[in-house]
């Protein structure tokens, strides 16, 4: 049977911080730049457990957790952002967002 380790864990991250980074850099709307950006905070999350996991400490997994605090209250206020743009403009493409003037 095959044991997991560190590698494996690091590894995983590491593929799903590529896919976030491709994700935010081709930034097509802002709902899949706001999904890259999830992905992006949960890799550095799995590879901060990970590591806090096989070193028995647990300060990876503190500053993951605040990570997901600090997530989430990114997601609803973007998540309003978006809603308020959406009911303006009838879009959310990135290309367009050059109007906020104010």
């Amino acid at each position: 049977m095959m044991e997991i380790t560190l590698t494996h864990y690091l590894v995983l991250s590491t593929v799903l911080f590529t896919i976030g980074l491709i994700g935010v850099m081709r930034r097509k709307n802002l709902l899949m730049l706001f999904f890259a950006t999830e992905i992006l905070l949960n890799s550095v999350n799995i590879a901060l457990v990970a590591i806090s996991h096989f070193y028995g400490d647990f300060t990876g997994q503190m500053f993951a957790f605040f990570i997901i605090a600090i997530a989430a209250s990114e997601v609803a206020v973007g998540l309003g952002l978006l809603v308020l743009w959406f009911k303006r403009y009838n879009t959310i493409d990135l290309d367009n967002m050059t109007q906020m003037k104010g």
